[in-house]
């Protein structure tokens, strides 16, 4: 994150609770909030954007930490990917802890949050796919207490969006007490940015396999026929082990349904091929499933 200032000063709220936050967006319609500010800031200092006001989410210790609720945890959106990190939070949600060790270098991972993820939504976010296979669901607070739930996957598609002075609080994801992985291929070593990444879970008690593929699209894409057939091949009684041959389809499957062959031509015809960049992302992708749901099922 750059240190340099913006060239003009904007007003900077400071809530002590959930309540003052919402009061100062509902008395700032433009203002926008800020947590750890890893996107907000970098598009300031670039240039890119000029917000009116800013309503500072940092002194909101509510919204750092988790707690258990109705076989949920409900996650704070201010959790930094460092926090999500550790091991006492890997042994609640391996999944979400694993890519929120890949957010980047350090700085990135103590300062970036939970919340900032997904209301950025940017495709490479590490945590998106996870949370689109967990099914995780939104809690989103307004002005005079009122409070809803919103799918993660609806925000990030664009079907519902947050309301004036509604702010993004928690994010309620069911712990299923079951494995599930995270993998993600970048183009170099070290923390960088998705090329693709998959997330899969399993849930024993549905009998669902479900997986989710980040990078690809603008957002987590979820491959519901590749999810139903590889879950109708799993013993859920018994030791659930998948022969090499069904794991590789599955990797097939998945690739392609996200990375698709191009549709004909509008006079019909053969359709195109694909171009070896995607031929290699569809690769990858495949290969991502495969032992994210090998992993998952040993």
């Amino acid at each position: 994150m750059s240190t340099h200032a913006p060239r003009t000063a904007q007003p900077v709220a400071l809530p002590a609770t959930l309540d003052e936050a919402v009061a100062a967006l509902a008395a700032e319609p433009a203002a926008v909030p800020v947590a750890g500010g890893t996107d907000l800031m970098g598009d300031v200092n670039a240039g890119l954007l000029r917000p009116a006001a800013l309503v500072g989410l940092g002194r909101l210790g509510e919204l750092r930490g988790w707690e258990y609720r109705d076989g949920h945890a409900v996650l704070g959106a201010c959790l930094t990917h460092a926090r999500m990190g550790r091991p006492d939070f890997a042994a609640l949600i391996p999944a979400l802890a694993a890519a929120a060790r890949t957010a980047g270098p350090p700085q990135v991972r103590n300062a970036g949050t939970l919340g900032g993820n997904i209301i950025t939504g940017a495709a490479t976010g590490d945590t998106l796919p996870v949370l689109a296979a967990l099914e995780a669901q939104l809690v989103v607070v307004g002005p005079e207490g009122a409070e809803r739930s919103i799918p993660v996957g609806h925000l990030l598609a664009g079907r519902e969006r947050l309301r004036p002075a509604e702010l993004l609080a928690f994010v309620r994801v069911p712990l299923l007490h079951a494995p599930q992985t995270f993998l993600k291929a970048t183009g170099r070593t070290g923390p960088a940015r998705a090329l693709a990444s998959v997330s899969v879970v399993l849930d024993p008690v549905r009998r669902e396999v479900r997986c989710a593929v980040g990078a690809v699209a603008p957002m987590p894409l979820r491959p519901l026929e590749a999810e139903r057939w590889v879950a109708s091949l799993v013993d859920w009684d018994g030791e659930r082990r998948l022969p090499p041959d069904a794991l590789a389809a599955f990797g097939e499957y998945v690739g392609a349904a996200c990375v698709p062959d191009p549709e004909p031509g509008p006079e019909g015809g053969e359709p195109a091929e694909l171009s070896p960049a995607l031929r290699h992302l569809r690769r990858t992708v495949a290969a991502l499933a495969r032992r994210g749901l090998g992993r998952a099922l040993s």
